[in-house]
């Protein structure tokens, strides 16, 4: 259960008192980034391991790359000194990532880093419960909440046999722990495997026992259906109590093996049934901050499958913005001015459109989806949380060319292969 969080400052000490420290460089640094600035006119010290062309042209942001950033140990040790900094100049840390292995990390550190820096996330013995798979599996099992048929097999011990033949094929093959993932190196790692037979599955097994992962391989029943079959749903909770809720439909997910299950395309939806499951679980647990939850829709009996959750804002939550509250706002409420949140229930309509409609032509299959989806751009409803036009003219330029290159990219990864789009969860 989450303790009380204790106010570092008032609503009218924000602007002047908080500085937003934000590690990592994906799409979800720049929503966090322009989601405080928008609400709060906060610049935010952004650290990363390259250079983010799109973040460190901002100027909402003071950008900086550190080479060591993914070692746990010399990561910690400069956010002391980055703390110590801010301390002396009168000013709090609020400290944001952007991945799983960040999250991991942050909450981990709590204790660490709490002198200096408000931590949005919860404590690390409920985080590394439940995003073990097979223990978040546990749960939606105690709470009759649907999920893929699935079997584990322990990665760490040179004596496991993984059984092949437990689902047909193809089947779907993923690490139950990301952050540990996170280190592994292997020819051919992926963030999620769709395995085609029992060869193909015994070799991502011997390849991960070989690595440094240690921890379960989650073998999945595959079920049916396209990137569309997929919904996002994000929840902000007060031990357990959500007071934010949203979701949507995905429309179009990326398939680089590198980043395959991310949504670059999410509409408006609201799954009632897999809303009040995700709400079930999260009063469960007592959860305290943000999570987000990736679900499938079974067409085979009209359910919703529960696959994870993200013990974040997921890298697409500017969604939550596009329909209706700017999704930093709870974090500073709750974590930074220790207040409850207001019941809120994000349903405007919004087209969160990380792909030109050029994407969206060639890879929907499904027809209805697809018209409605391209009047959605025509109708000006798509927005790419990078297209600031109060940002600088060099990051609309970088942003412009990552956005123009997922064309070259889906060419690459989904229409040379002969336009196959199955979502993997």
């Amino acid at each position: 259960m989450a303790v009380d969080i204790k106010p570092r400052m008032s609503r009218e000490e924000v602007p002047e008192r908080l500085v937003p420290v934000i590690l990592g460089g994906d799409i979800l640094v720049y929503s966090l980034m322009r989601g405080l600035f928008d609400a709060y006119g906060l610049r935010s010290t952004v650290i990363a391991s390259a250079d983010i062309k799109f973040l460190s042209t901002s100027k909402l942001c003071e950008y900086r790359v550190l080479d060591r950033i993914d070692e746990d140990g010399f990561l910690a040790s400069y956010l002391e000194d980055v703390g110590r900094e801010l301390s002396c100049q009168g000013k709090v840390g609020l400290l944001l990532g952007s991945g799983d292995w960040y999250a991991r990390i942050l909450s981990e550190s709590k204790e660490r880093l709490s002198e200096w820096f408000v931590i949005p996330y919860i404590d690390f013995p409920l985080l590394d419960e439940i995003t073990q798979k097979e223990r978040f599996y546990e749960i939606c099992e105690e709470e009759g909440i649907l999920y893929p048929k699935t079997l584990t097999v322990d990665c760490g011990d040179p004596d496991a046999q993984i059984e092949l033949d437990a689902f047909p094929y193809p089947v779907i093959a993923k690490p139950s722990n990301s952050a540990c993932y996170h280190y592994a190196e292997f020819p051919g790692k992926k963030k999620i495997f769709e395995v085609e037979s029992a060869d193909e599955l015994a070799t991502i097994f011997r390849d991960l026992q070989a690595s440094s992962y240690d921890r379960e391989l989650i073998v999945q029943d595959f079920i049916p259906g396209g990137d569309d079959a997929m919904y996002s749903i994000t929840m902000f909770a007060v031990k357990g109590d959500v007071r934010l809720a949203c979701a949507g439909q995905v429309v179009l997910q990326d398939h680089d093996p590198t980043a395959i299950g991310n949504p670059v395309c999410i509409v408006d939806a609201w799954p009632e049934i897999a809303i009040e499951q995700a709400k079930a679980f999260l009063a469960k647990v007592g959860y305290d901050g943000y999570a987000n939850f990736d679900v499938k829709y079974d067409a085979r009996d009209g359910s919703y499958r529960f696959f994870e959750v993200n013990t974040r804002p997921g890298r697409n939550s500017y969604y939550v913005t596009l329909a209706g509250v700017n999704f930093v706002e709870p974090i500073v409420e709750h974590f930074v001015c220790g207040m409850v949140p207001p019941v809120r229930e994000a349903r405007k309509p919004f087209l969160y459109a990380c792909v030109p409609p050029y994407v969206i032509k060639r890879s929907v299959s499904d027809a209805a989806l697809k018209e409605r989806i391209l009047g959605m751009y025509a109708s000006g409803v798509a927005q790419f949380p990078l297209f600031n036009r109060h940002d600088t003219l060099a990051h609309g330029f970088w942003s412009a060319v990552t956005y123009w290159n997922q064309i070259p990219k889906f060419d690459r990864f989904l229409w040379r292969t002969g336009g196959k789009q199955a979502s993997v969860g």
